[in-house]
């Protein structure tokens, strides 16, 4: 089928607080379009306040796909998007619809682009060896030996982010390939014509101080509170994915009594920018991008003459 034949979507990417829901919202009321969103915490229950998830009154303007599908004891995989967002996708285009693809989890966005990998499965014995060179060593060595096969990965991960520096290790010395010369062999055309937006910050310095706001926001609102009821209410322990998720973890630790209140602060606002950092560290390397200032005074009116010229036939 020729690419022209294909029907649209439109992939809306961004940080964290760069207002990708409003926007979202925005081009909602506008255009017949139904959002997905591509966030790997949202699709937790009980996780509402630290995730930012969208109110029930938004919910209602717009309403959103994946949400909400998962328990936080449960795992939600790039594999498992794929396969959600592409039945959703196509039901929203029988309907004469549009897919709005909305969220700031890159992994997802690319495989849904590129499609899935062939990466190993998970190895129990190369893992354990990992972690016990890990507490000898600490993270930033093995982040230090990964930059030396993998400089690729290396370069988008925190010399402290145990979980991913750990799968580019085990994989490489499951194949003796690095993971990044692996992921550069999917592919798998997505039949869809995709309008990608990237809103991107013309200044840093604002988007860390909308972080900041909606941090302390997310405390007056109750975010301990949320993670000592999900604590009461499932068999949840720190090393969940749903509990690894930023601010999540720190909630977990100022309860445990490992951080204050003023250490939880400063640590979420902290890991919050290192999670915007990655995002956008993403996004400047993104290939057909099209990158909108989310400062700007008329985003709307930019986003909205680019989704009227993709959807025109």
């Amino acid at each position: 089928m020729p690419i022209s034949r294909h029907p649209p979507a439109i992939f809306l990417m961004g940080p964290t607080a760069s207002g990708k829901t409003a926007l979202a919202v925005s081009l909602v009321e506008r255009f017949p379009l139904e959002i997905i969103s591509v966030d790997s915490a949202l699709v937790y229950r009980g996780m509402n306040i630290g995730t930012a998830k969208p109110d029930t009154a938004t919910l209602v303007r717009a309403p959103h796909h994946l949400l909400d599908i998962r328990d936080p004891t449960e795992a939600y995989s790039a594999a498992a998007f794929c396969s959600d967002a592409g039945r959703l996708m196509a039901d929203i285009v029988a309907r004469g619809r549009v897919p709005l693809l909305v969220g700031g989890t890159m992994l997802y966005f690319r495989a849904l682009l590129q499609g899935l990998d062939d990466l190993p499965q998970a190895d129990a014995g190369v893992r354990k060896t990992l972690a016990e060179e890990a507490a000898a060593r600490g993270w930033p060595a093995l982040h230090a030996e990964l930059a030396e096969i993998d400089p690729a990965t290396a370069a988008r991960l925190m010399p402290n982010d145990a979980q991913r520096i750990g799968r580019a290790l085990e994989i490489f010395r499951l194949t003796g390939t690095p993971m990044s010369a692996l992921l550069r062999r999917a592919h798998a055309e997505l039949p869809y014509r995709v309008l990608q937006l990237a809103l991107i910050p013309s200044d840093r310095v604002v988007l860390h101080q909308r972080i900041a706001a909606r941090f302390d926001a997310m405390l007056a609102e109750g975010l301990l509170d949320e993670v000592d009821t999900l604590r009461r209410s499932y068999a949840l322990n720190a090393d969940l994915p749903s509990m690894r998720a930023v601010g999540y973890r720190q909630a977990w630790a100022c309860l445990d009594g490992d951080i204050d209140l003023k250490g939880l602060r400063d640590q979420g606002i902290a890991a919050t920018r290192q999670l915007a950092k990655r995002q956008l560290t993403w996004l400047r390397s993104w290939p057909d991008a099209v990158e909108l200032d989310c400062l700007a005074a008329d985003l709307d009116m930019q986003a909205t003459a680019r989704v009227a010229r993709h959807l025109k036939p």
